[in-house]
């Protein structure tokens, strides 16, 4: 048996659902893991936010309108009555659900319940479409298997428990039609698994039931091997391994989540990242091999930010270093990229959020500036020291463009460079000309 992981674009329209209905109808007895319809979970995070502001009749509005669109979408989907009547009643119901959560007192607990809707709603229409069109489809509510412990990680044995259950209650089912991104936490609530969750939901499962094959079906070809959006004639890698696509998934490659990578990868389970467009595509294999001697893709993280503390000794003593990582410890910051010299650190973060007391701290003991808008870009693939020339070759693509920082050796898979936002095209260009269009460096 495989997971299959549909995204919301995947599922965005009546069209869309009829294609994906075809398509995982067709690959045999697998459990199917569904987005919310493309567009659903922003507007539920935006009536939440005018809940907090307490504009009731504003977050009404927005849910009037939503409602509006899934009875366009119902209308299209089924043209059987009953099964019309039966779709309209679960819009039924999570529309009353909504609004009856649209009240002053509106806490975190009542958002996250708002936001689980989206997903609820998407494989409740595709489940009663499958069986419109004959198919033994069996419903299984993600809220009754999907669980987080305390330290809010999955709790696998909870979920292999309680999902084998609810397998063997339908022995004869051709399909299993489930929620992605939504879970219970470990006091019983509502919550979920945040953005890029029904990734980490696929690869839960998929290590829960020990499955042949973790399937990423979005709306691209697999992982490219840099951003189509700003660097023309790139193509799909055929092969990652965990470790690569992982380094990719952190760094900005968005087909995948970073996250879902690791119960994949230490149960030893393929995954694969196809295309709902073009499903014959061979689109990324992601797995525990290695391709040696190869230089496989280059990704960009933005929104980086740039600190740099220099000691107010004149040699870099154990105890600053150890000050400057509690200080960002102690903010939960996680630090991307790290360079030091015999009397100051540069340091990277990708979060704003308490910035000025972080910097107000560093300043007691060195001091600190700061630049914004940065841009990590990374480049992937096999980056071991002993391969004469790759590292090189990556600098070498980018000797026109102004580098702030460059971090190598940290693992075997990447090397990144700090760039300014107005550099980050350039170097993306740069980087696919030198890397990809010309032989790659040969190791004897």
């Amino acid at each position: 048996m495989k997971v299959l992981k549909f995204g919301g674009t995947s599922v965005g329209s009546p069209e869309r659902i009829r294609n994906v209905a075809e398509l995982i109808t067709a690959r045999g007895r697998n459990i199917v893991v569904l987005s919310a319809m493309a567009g659903t979970t922003n507007t539920l995070v935006e009536i939440g936010e005018y809940l907090y502001k307490h504009n009731i009749n504003g977050a009404k509005e927005i849910i009037n309108e939503l409602e509006r669109n899934y009875r366009r979408v119902v209308a299209v989907l089924f043209s059987d009555v009953d099964f019309r009547m039966e779709a309209d009643g679960e819009v039924d119901a999570v529309f009353s659900l909504l609004r009856s959560l649209a009240r002053d007192s509106f806490t975190e607990f009542e958002e996250k319940e708002i936001l689980a809707q989206g997903e609820l709603l998407s494989t409740k229409l595709m489940h009663l479409y499958l069986l419109q069109q004959g198919v033994h489809s069996a419903f299984l509510p993600a809220l009754e298997f999907m669980k987080t412990d305390k330290n809010g990680e999955a709790d696998m044995d909870f979920i292999t428990e309680h999902l084998t259950a609810l397998l063997d209650e339908y022995p004869d089912a051709d399909l299993y039609i489930t929620q992605g991104y939504i879970c219970r936490n470990a006091y019983g609530a509502t919550d979920n698994l945040r953005r890029g969750g029904s990734d980490l939901t696929a690869s839960i499962l998929g290590a829960a039931i020990n499955a042949k094959e973790i399937e990423i079906w979005t709306d691209i070809d697999g992982m490219h091997n840099n951003d189509p959006r700003y660097v023309e004639n790139t193509s799909p890698v055929a092969e990652l391994h965990f470790d690569e696509a992982a380094e990719l998934a952190y760094f900005g490659a968005k087909i995948l989540h970073p996250t879902c990578v690791l119960p994949a990868k230490v149960n030893n389970i393929p995954v694969r990242l196809l295309n709902t467009m073009e499903p014959e595509a061979h689109g990324t294999l992601i797995y525990n091999t290695e391709t040696a001697h190869t230089i496989k893709a280059v990704a960009a993280k933005d929104d980086i930010i740039a600190i740099k503390i220099k000691s107010s000794r004149m040699m870099l003593a154990s105890s600053f270093m150890h000050r400057v990582f509690e200080i960002f410890d102690n903010y939960n910051r996680p630090i991307d990229m790290i360079a030091t010299s015999e009397v100051g650190v540069s340091i990277t973060i990708d979060n704003p959020l308490k910035l000025e007391h972080i910097v107000d701290e560093l300043k007691e003991i060195g001091t600190v500036s700061i630049d914004r808008d940065m841009v990590i870009i990374c480049v992937v693939g096999d980056l071991d020291w002993h391969n004469r020339g790759y590292e090189a070759a990556a600098i070498d693509a980018l000797r026109d463009i102004p580098v702030r920082m460059i971090s190598y050796g940290g693992s075997n898979n990447n090397i990144s460079f700090l760039v300014s936002k107005e550099d980050k095209i350039p170097a993306l260009r740069a980087l696919q000309k030198h890397l990809f269009s010309n032989c790659q460096p040969s190791n004897p």
